[in-house]
């Protein structure tokens, strides 16, 4: 039955621990803008346009270069902005920063586009639904799926909807798009290549039980995990399947796939390294809770929260640990890793900076509530929502 995809989303969101709410006030600082002005906002190489920074995921901003260990520890709040969401479940996706604009899903049921330097929305669209998954903005427009049952794609100077995508059930995760495709997971139990100019079905592979990990795209496949502990590598242009790797838990982790490997996390405990061309086990590393974080891989490691309140970094080539730091509660939050730091949330309400070799902590910030989502670094700002309703912009 259909309501059992939602139903298993709903109770994994609720035990991810969205408990308590706390709003704080929208405070937008003129002085940011500035800055990110004149070391260039609108630097098209320096965007995270997606959930994963890239189609093949990763989350690894090779462009940063403001941000690094030595001054991340100033990092100060430049401004937050209050979403209309209410009640105790009041998060929203990681964020898209694109051309000197923040654009971000909400738990009101909105996709907001906000402006980098001042944190003003410059628009906002209603969707039916709250908005769970992470917007991916390319040649001016914005896709994202709604808990509504649908994708839809935006103009995104302008937020008018261009067409929009029915799926028979919810889209929890972002999309990727690439080469004018947009690719999509859906609770539905289906894996969908949609176009992009108008959102017609190319192809769609039959899961048998969906699920919420977004895919990862690379060398003409596309790498999506499901629940029902399958992680599929699909032919891009057919959506032919031509692996497949069970693990006896679900993968709610999205694929990154770098250097012909597929990293993925599993809620039994795992992380997983296996052959981009054949889906052979390299290794595994087991944590001591699920791993639902969503791996970053930059310069040899691996980085990924677990349940067990640790996030890890690993070898890239054996799995062998480097380092851990225990965090007051669930990370649930994925990775991002940018000039030689690594950024995190955890369920103790805090956003992290760590030294990626070293993994000493350089910096915290309490929000309100729960950081279960992903940051985005981007023109030497960090941004992040929390459960308290808030989207976070830091900077020096």
């Amino acid at each position: 039955m259909q309501e059992s995809f939602i139903s298993l989303s709903f109770v994994a969101a609720t035990l991810m621990g969205y408990a308590h709410f706390g709003a704080t006030t929208r405070h937008p600082v003129a002085a940011i803008g500035a800055r990110q002005r004149s070391v260039g906002a609108i630097n098209s190489s320096a965007n995270w346009s997606e959930f994963g920074f890239i189609p093949s995921g990763g989350r690894f901003n090779t462009h940063e270069r403001i941000l690094s260990p030595r001054n991340v520890h100033r990092l100060k709040k430049q401004w937050s902005f209050l979403t209309g969401c209410s009640g105790s479940l009041c998060g929203g996706s990681s964020a898209a920063v694109v051309n000197g604009v923040v654009y971000v899903g909400s738990y009101d049921g909105k996709v907001y586009a906000l402006n980098a330097a001042t944190g003003a929305s410059e628009w906002s669209f209603q969707t039916g639904d709250k908005v769970w998954s992470t917007p991916a903005v390319t040649n001016g427009v914005v896709y994202v799926g709604s808990l509504d049952h649908k994708v839809y794609a935006l103009n995104a100077a302008t937020g008018a909807k261009l067409w929009s995508h029915a799926t028979g059930f919810s889209v929890v995760a972002s999309p990727a798009v690439v080469n004018g495709v947009v690719y999509v997971n859906s609770e539905d139990g289906f894996v969908y290549a949609l176009n992009a100019t108008n959102g017609r079905t190319l192809w769609s592979f039959g899961t048998r039980l969906g699920g919420d990990s977004s895919p990862a795209v690379e060398n003409g496949m596309v790498y999506v995990g499901d629940v029902d502990g399958n992680l599929l590598a699909l032919n891009a242009a057919t959506g032919s399947k031509v692996w497949s790797f069970f693990s006896s838990g679900e993968f709610y982790s999205s694929p990154a796939v770098v250097n012909g490997v597929v990293y993925a996390g599993s809620s039994d405990d795992k992380l997983y390294a296996l052959n981009a061309k054949t889906g052979a086990k390299l290794w595994s590393f087991t944590a001591n809770g699920n791993v639902n974080s969503s791996p970053a891989v930059a310069n040899g490691v691996v980085y990924v929260g677990s349940i067990d309140h640790n996030l890890y970094a690993l070898d890239a080539a054996s799995g062998a640990k480097l380092w851990s730091y225990t965090t007051g509660n669930l990370v649930l939050s994925s990775p991002a890793v940018a000039n030689g730091v690594v950024y995190v949330g955890s369920d103790d309400d805090n956003l992290y900076a760590f030294d990626a070799a070293s993994g000493t902590k350089l910096w915290s910030y309490q929000t309100g509530n729960f950081v279960s989502s992903s940051p985005t670094v981007a023109n030497g700002a960090v941004y992040a929502f929390s459960q308290d309703a808030n989207m976070y912009a830091f900077g020096l």
